[in-house]
């Protein structure tokens, strides 16, 4: 290769070198003053986190215990209801048509036994003068005790039929919240078909499982702190911790109680149910109102060098103000704290590198 060709290779090298490279910081206009926030990774968090579930305490679900069809639906979801209201009425015909044949049972086998009764009787008085042999008595007495456990057992059928009437009304077995309505007006239902369900706001609590290796840590603190979805934080009223751990998971379970709360959450709402024990983690939070919301995507404004640039974020559970981050910033990170502030300084930068190349 003659040095002329050489000379040629190494000034094309430097050319595209030149064309391709990032553009320095340096020729960016400075940023404004921005207010920011390094992030740091917490080295051991405040407390152990599990998430869960919240429950009701009392909450029945309410099936149908005898056949029939629905006439009559006095409640529907979130309606208030006292105990002993009345939900759902089915049809009683032929609930009233058996308590009907049942009591007219009751009277045939009620004569029949006072009839064996009067004759026993009779039978002792003759037998006292031996006027009739000692197996006459004895049988008179056996039909007598036949014709008593005949009326019983009448008697028990009559409680039968009037209790399936009963149970085509149905009613509230306390007082409560309507959750959900499984029937409607003209359906034909079967005893064990759903129909509607109910819980108790007052009292509500959260089930969790965790690690059996933890789990006397947590009976030991005997507290807890519960974040709910909305991003509230309150203590927990009570911590029980289950005696014995599961075989097949080896986790154990930790019931937490909730406090009487006037915004209180809803049976099956998510929460997040925190220990104080000490663990290490590398969660990072920021300030939710420092994130940008692009549809379904969320970012923050980051600060590198004198450049500014939008960092998507994988975000997990707020908590008060904050939000914790699961993917997308590292320890040392300067965010922007206004990401409106931060947008305008980003088109200021724009506009004056558009306006230096012109």
């Amino acid at each position: 290769m003659t040095r002329m060709r050489r000379i040629t290779i190494a000034s094309l090298v430097l050319l595209l070198t030149a064309c391709g490279g990032e553009p320095q910081d340096t020729a960016l206009p400075p940023l404004p003053k921005l207010d920011t926030l390094v992030v740091k990774a917490d080295g051991l968090a405040e407390g152990s986190a599990w998430e869960g579930v919240v429950e009701a305490v009392q909450q029945a679900d309410l099936s149908a215990q005898t056949a029939g069809r629905v006439v009559g639906i006095e409640v529907d979801v979130n309606d208030r209801v006292g105990a002993g209201a009345m939900l759902v009425r089915i049809s009683d015909v032929e609930q009233k048509a058996g308590a009907d044949a049942a009591r007219a049972q009751l009277r045939s086998a009620d004569a029949a036994a006072t009839e064996a009764d009067a004759t026993y009787t009779r039978f002792g008085a003759l037998a006292s003068k031996q006027l009739v042999s000692r197996l006459q008595l004895d049988q008179m007495k056996a039909a007598r005790d036949a014709a008593v456990a005949t009326r019983d057992a009448a008697r028990a059928q009559l409680a039968q039929a009037l209790q399936q009437s009963d149970y085509t009304v149905v009613r509230a077995p306390f007082a409560g919240i309507i959750s959900a309505r499984r029937v409607e007006p003209g359906e034909s239902v079967a005893p064990g078909q759903p129909l509607v369900s109910l819980y108790a706001p007052g009292g509500l609590r959260i089930e969790v499982q965790v690690p059996q290796s933890e789990s006397e840590a947590i009976r030991a603190a005997t507290k807890a702190r519960v974040v709910l979805a909305d991003g509230r934080g309150i203590d927990a009223a009570t911590v029980t911790v289950f005696p014995a751990a599961d075989p097949l998971t080896h986790s154990v379970s930790v019931r937490v109680g909730l406090p009487a709360l006037d915004n209180a959450p809803r049976p099956g709402a998510t929460a997040r149910v925190v220990f104080p024990i000490k663990v290490a983690t590398g969660a990072m939070r920021v300030p939710r109102s420092a994130l940008v919301q692009r549809g379904e995507l969320s970012g923050v404004y980051v600060i590198v060098g004198n450049r500014l640039s939008l960092r998507q974020l994988r975000l997990g559970h707020p908590v008060g103000d904050d939000v914790e981050v699961i993917a997308g910033l590292h320890s040392g990170d300067t965010l922007v704290l206004d990401p409106v502030a931060a947008t305008q300084a980003l088109a200021a930068q724009r506009k004056a590198v558009g306006a230096g190349n012109d």
